[in-house]
């Protein structure tokens, strides 16, 4: 297995977030990797927001809105720094399409959903690589953000 010098590139990242999404150990080491970044690149800041609703979801009743008001946070200083970033949206709305609503931290899905929808359309011209597009473009699908007629229209792409 080859280990990239940067830690925080967006593949790495990529990858380390789906194995934390799936597994509470992986969690707990991205949340570390996360919580040890400074600067300010807008795409590694969505990832430590999307770090820390992980670290929600395997935390106790007592901590969890904490980590996901600071999750919100987080997001919307990726989102100022790169409104038109379609991994940072994505991200975005993958943590807040999961929350529940009470809480009244999910304004951003419909936004968010209609962004991507417009992005994933563009492709090739969307900005994403194809690994990224498919990843999208599949939780979009199957987790019903999409109309039928988008979803036609996405599995063409």
């Amino acid at each position: 297995m080859s280990t990239e010098a940067n830690p925080y590139s967006v593949s790495q990242l990529r990858r380390q977030y789906q194995q934390a999404a799936a597994n509470k150990e992986a969690g707990e080491k991205f949340h570390k990797l996360m919580a040890a970044y400074t600067e300010q690149n807008a795409v590694v800041l969505a990832y430590k927001a999307a770090s820390e609703a992980i670290r929600a979801r395997d935390a106790s009743m007592f901590n969890k809105l904490t980590y996901v008001q600071q999750a919100s946070k987080q997001f919307d200083q990726a989102v100022k720094l790169d409104a038109d970033n379609a991994e940072i949206r994505f991200l975005r709305l993958s943590v807040e399409s999961n929350l529940p609503g009470f809480l009244n931290l999910s304004q951003h899905v419909e936004e968010d959903r209609q962004f991507l929808v417009r992005t994933l359309l563009n492709h090739p011209q969307s900005g994403l690589d194809a690994e990224s597009f498919d990843l999208v473009r599949d939780f979009l699908v199957q987790r019903g953000h999409v109309s039928d007629h988008e979803a036609q229209k996405l599995a063409r792409l």
